[in-house]
């Protein structure tokens, strides 16, 4: 394996330091992982939840809120359409639980069997008889153009909450909320689908206090040299629509030649901070006799944040963490909107503490989908991770006690391998409706009956993988050989449907090839899952054959599709044909990335903190590789593999003043032959606790291991 340190630039590290007081071991990892900017150390640092996007920078979130208000008050029925997977559960629980909540009539509707994803003719035809007048699709519905015209010809209103990639054409969806559409107004892309839904619902909270829809101008003015600086902004619904910036000579420019005066005479609200100062320095700047009404919001601000009892601007300027991220960190303005922000967040607490409480789900769905552990996304899982942690949601009681999970520190990971596959299993195995009911479940009783189904589920999905991989693994190989090592096609008739996405995940990381696989129904449709590499874009490559499938959609590393059996042999044919034109990938070769090495000074439990500081851990943000020299090992135990054999290693490893236990999987051959009891090691590995018999410890997990001076 190759050891692999990218060097750092001194001045990045000390800027990181100097600018966010960032420890200088963490800064140079930072700086390693290339994490330098004001906007990538944000995400980051904080933590709050006046950090994230507004969701009011879509372009069709006024119309979508507008449009859901209008169903309740006019008591009309809406009916949400989900997907089978995890994140599409979750965004159906979160958004039914909202509407239901609002006192909306609402109702959802899954894809169970054999059902293709996404909005049918079926389920339009469905919400007609069944009166309802508005269809909300969640992760989904970006491809279902059809299915959303024929709604629009019955009176259906449709909003599409989703972010796969659309199409060249867009359906003729009410408003469409997905951050992957270019000119959405979204700065962020990489949301989940629960992600999409949760935005909308603090849109819909927000929509119900004072502020939503509402023009009002923050304004401010300081002395400048001999002059007068004025600043203003015009807000609606906590975005900056138009900012004016003058700098004033007293008595050269006339009042009605100033466009800052023109700006605050708009007749629009003016909120300041200390209004006798404000109007003083507009005096000095347009002369006594102009009289401009100013709002004062040091009691609402006082009220509500305690930071700013007694302050001015100037000095919160200094205290606002808000201005170590902006160019201009004397923008006293800047903190005034940042400070307006959170007064509004905190004298509402369901955009806040109560928002806070959905996290939870957007958590499980985040990380299930494999979004990209950055951004925005960081702080809703971190936020979620959280929720989680307190076992807040009674729904979800039996299945962490289930996974023992309970009264454990929770990450990303465990996510991802304990409580992802039995909600996936339900979707799987063709009744996601098992695992909706579950997340809906207000019943202790009925949640520990629904979570024995899904783990039941679970089980059964994984002995139909089992069994499916011992049958397709011969075919696997052969079609990896036939197409020159650039794919694995699987075409099995015997396979269950439900774990097409297993089945090529595992084929995936096996070859280390794209990998498609194809399942058979009764009905006379094929349906296929297809994984890929960084290299390869999944739903670029599907869309080659649209014209043969019924429906198709996805990620660049993750799509599927369903088609009518009779074109099958064409589509396969089509496939092999784009495959001729492409080039042979290179082989991989076995590499690490290290993310810092350390002296034995700084191998302490402490580090943890440092490890725990980068979470979570996902795509776009693997999990620290650490790297020492010169440790000793003190003891080797060996470990049996499922089959018996001896295959894994427990190490105790002496480091300054430190012992470690770490564990080596698949490292047992490489015993008395590479290392042994004594030897001096160079260890690559990642760092974090062990939960043994309600016992937690600190472990390494070795990545690799080279003899002391041959790294």
């Amino acid at each position: 394996m190759i050891w692999n340190k990218k060097p750092v630039v001194g001045t990045e590290v000390r800027h990181l330091n100097e600018q966010y007081g960032i420890d200088l071991l963490t800064a140079s990892i930072m700086a390693r992982r290339e994490i330098t900017s004001a906007e990538q150390v944000k995400f980051l640092v904080e933590k709050e939840l006046t950090w994230l996007h507004n969701p009011f920078l879509f372009d069709d979130m006024e119309t979508t809120v507008d449009r859901i208000l209008d169903a309740k008050s006019e008591g009309e029925r809406v009916r949400i359409y989900g997907d089978r997977d995890v994140d599409g559960i979750t965004s159906t629980a979160l958004l039914f639980l909202e509407l239901q909540g609002m006192g909306i009539e609402a109702s959802c509707r899954l894809p169970e069997g054999d059902e293709p994803y996404g909005l049918t003719q079926a389920g339009v035809d469905e919400a007609h008889r069944d009166g309802v007048t508005l269809i909300v699709t969640v992760d989904s519905g970006i491809s279902n153009l059809e299915e959303i015209a024929s709604a629009g010809r019955l009176g259906i209103d449709v909003i599409v909450l989703d972010h796969h990639l659309g199409g060249e054409e867009l359906p003729p969806a009410l408003a469409i909320i997905n951050p992957k559409l270019a000119g959405s107004g979204y700065p962020f892309e990489h949301l989940a689908g629960v992600g999409v839904v949760a935005k909308v619902i603090w849109a819909l909270r927000f929509a119900q206090t004072p502020f939503y829809g509402e023009e009002f101008i923050l304004a401010h003015a300081q002395p400048g040299n001999d002059t007068t600086i004025i600043q203003a902004m015009r807000v609606q619904n906590l975005l900056v629509i138009e900012q004016v910036i003058e700098e004033i000579n007293s008595g050269l420019i006339k009042a009605d030649q100033s466009k800052a005066f023109a700006f605050l005479a708009s007749g629009l609200p003016i909120f300041v901070l200390d209004e006798a100062t404000e109007r003083s320095q507009l005096k000095n700047a347009f002369g006594r006799a102009v009289d401009i009404h100013l709002t004062d919001l040091r009691p609402n601000f006082e009220a509500a944040l305690p930071i700013v009892r007694g302050k001015g601007l100037f000095a919160l300027s200094k205290l606002s963490r808000a201005a170590r991220y902006s160019s201009h960190q004397d923008d006293e303005l800047a903190v005034l909107f940042s400070l307006f922000t959170a007064y509004v967040y905190k004298s509402h607490p369901s955009l806040d503490s109560g928002y806070e409480e959905i996290l939870d789900l957007v958590a499980i769905g985040t990380i299930a989908d494999l979004m990209p552990m950055e951004d925005e996304n960081r702080i809703l899982v971190q936020r979620g991770l959280k929720v989680l942690n307190k076992g807040q949601r009674t729904a979800l009681i039996p299945l962490f006690t289930a996974q023992n999970l309970l009264g454990k520190v929770l990450s990303a990971s465990d996510i991802s391998w304990q409580i992802s596959p039995p909600i996936n299993a339900s979707g799987r195995m063709g009744r996601p409706t098992v695992a909706l009911d579950l997340l809906l479940s207000e019943n202790l009783g009925q949640a520990e009956l629904l979570t024995g189904e899904l783990l039941s589920m679970n089980k059964e999905r994984q002995r139909l993988g089992q069994e499916g991989w011992e049958r397709i693994l011969p075919m696997a190989q052969e079609s990896f050989e036939a197409t020159g090592s650039k794919m694995v096609v699987i075409n099995d008739k015997e396979i269950s449907r439900g774990i097409t996405g297993v089945m090529a995940n595992r084929l995936l990381r096996h070859f280390n090839a794209p990998a498609l696989v194809i399942a058979h129904s009764e009905e006379g449709r094929i349906s296929g899952s297809l994984r890929s590499t960084d290299a390869f874009h999944a739903r670029d490559f599907l869309s080659t054959f649209s014209d043969l499938l019924l429906d198709f959609g996805g990620h660049a590393c993750a799509g599927g599709f369903s088609a009518e059996e009779r074109n099958l042999d064409l589509l396969l044919k089509r496939i092999h044909d784009r495959l001729d034109e492409m080039d042979c990938p290179e082989e991989a070769v076995g590499e690490v990335t290290i993310d810092c090495t350390l002296p034995a000074r700084y191998m302490s439990p402490a580090m943890i903190e440092v490890v725990e500081f980068f979470e979570p851990y996902g795509e776009k943000n693997p999990p620290l590789v650490m790297h020492i020299e010169g440790a000793r090992i003190d003891a080797i135990q060996s470990l049996s593999n499922k089959s018996g054999g001896a295959n894994h290693l427990k190490l105790t490893l002496s480091y300054g003043e430190y012992r470690w236990p770490a564990l080596y999987w698949e490292s047992g051959e490489r015993q008395g032959k590479d290392f042994d009891t004594g030897s001096l090691v160079d260890v690559v590995f990642r760092l974090g606790r062990n939960y043994f018999r309600n016992q937690e410890s600190l472990q390494l997990v070795v990545i690799d291991i080279k003899a002391s001076g041959d790294a």
